[in-house]
This record gives structure tokens, sequence and C-alpha cells, in this order.
């Protein structure tokens, strides 16, 4: 077991836990782009989400964003249009249900909107650390080979201590999750839910 986290200057990151991937009415549901694993994300997180508000470390949520055009259609990257040509007018839109955190989780105490994998690209995330004195992140949130590698790779270039619940993230496939977790253990120490409440434990 690691010496305990020091809450004072520590983070839970909840990483693109919305509606709009995780609810059957957001836009993934709506397009039959489901994954049990991901479905069961919100009932595991939200223990951990309860103790690190009974000891005031602050939860940050980062959410995907999609900026309207000036026709309503969303700006898309031609790989993420792609990959999901289901997405379009009103999906991961600002201030829009489906945008926001899923219930078990909200609400969350600062918001992060991103327009990219990283939750720290073109964001006030990096911002946010400093002002809030935050030297360790507890990541969790979705997908693993995606938002949450990215972002824990920014944060361990920022000398941020980053700590993956590999439990309290997830991915489309099993396979692809492990090789997720595997890859990000040289920049980030990888714990379960169980053992950073361990850590934080009044």
């Amino acid at each position: 077991m690691s010496a305990a986290i020091d809450v004072a200057h520590a983070a839970l990151l909840l990483l693109d836990l919305q509606n709009d991937f995780l609810h059957p009415e957001g836009a993934y549901g709506r397009a039959g782009q489901t994954a049990p694993t991901l479905a069961e994300l919100p009932a595991r997180i939200a223990p951990l989400v309860s103790r690190a508000r009974s000891l005031d470390m602050p939860v940050i949520s980062s959410h995907f964003t999609l900026v309207p055009g000036r026709d309503g259609e969303p700006l898309i990257s031609p790989h993420l249009k792609q990959m999901r040509p289901f997405l379009g007018k009103g999906d991961f839109l600002t201030g829009s249900w489906g945008h926001g955190v899923v219930d078990e989780l909200a609400p969350s105490d600062f918001q992060v909107e991103k327009v990219a994998f990283s939750a720290f690209y073109m964001t006030r995330l990096d911002w946010l650390m400093r002002k809030l004195d935050i030297r360790t992140i507890i990541a969790t949130g979705l997908v693993t080979n995606g938002g949450v590698a990215s972002t824990v790779r920014d944060a361990h270039v920022r000398d941020l201590d980053v700590i993956v619940a590999q439990d309290g993230c997830a991915a489309f496939s099993a396979d692809v999750h492990r090789t997720a977790i595997d890859a990000m253990r040289p920049v980030a120490r990888i714990a379960t839910i169980s053992d950073i409440m361990s850590e934080i434990a009044t």
C-alpha cells in the first residue's frame, strides 16, 4: 500500500462521464453505441465521489463538447465524423442535458469543456490545478484509451502525480481497456477504487 494521499492537494477527475456518452437516451445510447463496461462505471465511481466530497477534495468534471456551426450542425473533426457518423445537431451541446454529468455523479465542483481527447488541451484545467494548488489527480472516466490516457499523459508532463483508478475507467472492450491501463503504468500509478478510498480515509 502506498502512503496516504494528501487530500489537501488532490483532486478527483471525472473524465467525460456525460449523459450523451452513458445514458440510454444520450447521443451514444440512441445510436446503440454502448457497452456494459461503460454503463457500469457511474455506480462503481459513486462511492469514491462521495468520499472525496466528504473530505472536501475538489471533484472536477471534463465535458466533451461539440461546438455548433452557424447552421447548428456541430463542427466535428474528420476522424471523429468517420468514427461516429451519428453525431449531429444538439449532441454534446454546452448547457444541454446530454452535455452534463450523469445524475449518479453530479454535481461536480468545477467543470471543464474540452474539444479533443485530453482535458488539458485548450482548456482551463491547468489553470485550475494551479489555483487550487493540486499536486495529485485521481483519474476516472472514459474511454481508457482516449480521453483518460491523453489526460493522464498531459498531467504527467505537467509534473502532476497521477493515480488512475483502473476499475473507475472503461473502454468499449476489456482488451482495449487492459492495454491502455498497461501503457499508462510508466507515467501514472494504477490502483483500484478500493485502494484509493483506503488511502484517502479520514
